[in-house]
């Protein structure tokens, strides 16, 4: 069913495809940015979402100047998506990439759900389990890391999604609200795959990303799909693909280059160490761009 979505950040790596998904799935979408988003189909309402007058105003805006030939003011949306933020360390200032994330992340969702809308997608990470920008090498608990892992980041911007999280379970459960976080992977553009040839060579490099990947195609599938199932309240989602981003069996690769981390459960075949299990399970979620298969890669082998 088509849905209006305003999408906050649309105008990012993984926004822009995200985006671009949701209308090819039938959604008029409003993006909200500090920057245009070049997209047929998809106007872009500048604004900053740290200040809640200006979130209000682009939670009520119309969608287009089309928009203004209906004769009344807008309503507000089926759903929001929420991707905007400061999306690393090392942008600006500690306390700014904090303070960014979690105002913005709570002005979103406050405003969503004064406003009577029931669904709201919003981005976390994987940095929530703690190793991405951690202080040194430091080890998963265990593996595969799934939802319910004692999440435990040391920086800015991995504290800022944790926050970020409660701040969701808290208006969830407020409002009886479907508020979903994805715990999105290192986010993998189409002509980006000839990496992957300098990932298979240097283990250790992937270690920060778990040795796992989200297609930005993919991504936007995940988000539609959160948008699309209701009565889920509070939910916490892993956003990746389906396999290891390495040329052995899982559990073969893990008690080689990550001893110190035991196995949670068997993991079977090449499965993402930062497992999708339940994205598949509940949502239904099916990739389509599994790394081996995708063109930039196979391009890159020949040469």
């Amino acid at each position: 069913m088509s849905k209006r979505i305003v999408f906050t950040g649309g105008s990012g790596k993984a926004g822009r495809h995200a985006v671009a998904h949701l209308l090819e799935r039938g959604h008029s979408v409003l993006n909200v940015d500090r920057t245009a988003l070049t997209l047929d189909g998809v106007h872009t309402l500048l604004a900053d979402v740290t200040q809640s007058g200006e979130c209000l105003n682009a939670l009520t805006a119309h969608f287009g100047y089309a928009g203004f030939e209906k004769g009344s003011p807008p309503s507000p949306p089926d759903a929001v998506v929420h991707f905007a933020a400061v999306p690393r360390i090392l942008m600006e200032a500690d306390n700014t990439t904090y303070a960014t994330n979690v105002l913005s992340t709570y002005n979103v969702i406050e405003t969503a759900m004064k406003l009577g809308v029931r669904k709201v997608v919003i981005a976390s990470s994987e940095t929530t389990y703690g190793v991405c920008f951690a202080e040194g090498d430091k080890d998963y608990h265990h593996f595969p890391l799934e939802e319910d892992y004692d999440v435990d980041p040391m920086d800015s911007y991995g504290l800022s999604k944790v926050v970020n999280e409660k701040t969701a379970r808290a208006f969830a459960m407020r409002y009886g609200a479907d508020i979903y976080a994805l715990r999105i992977g290192n986010v993998i553009e189409p002509h980006e795959y000839g990496k992957f040839h300098d990932f298979l060579a240097d283990p250790m490099s992937r270690k920060r990303n778990a040795w796992s990947y989200i297609d930005a195609r993919d991504l936007g599938e995940i988000v539609h799909l959160c948008v699309e199932r209701d009565g889920l309240g509070f939910q916490v989602f892993n956003a990746v693909n389906d396999t290891i981003t390495a040329d052995l069996p899982t559990a073969e690769f893990l008690a080689k280059y990550a001893p110190g981390s035991p196995l949670k459960r068997a993991m079977v075949g090449d499965e993402a160490p930062l497992s999708n299990r339940k994205a598949r399970e509940v949502l239904g979620f099916r990739e389509a761009h599994p790394w081996r298969r995708e063109p930039a890669f196979l391009e890159a082998a020949k040469s």
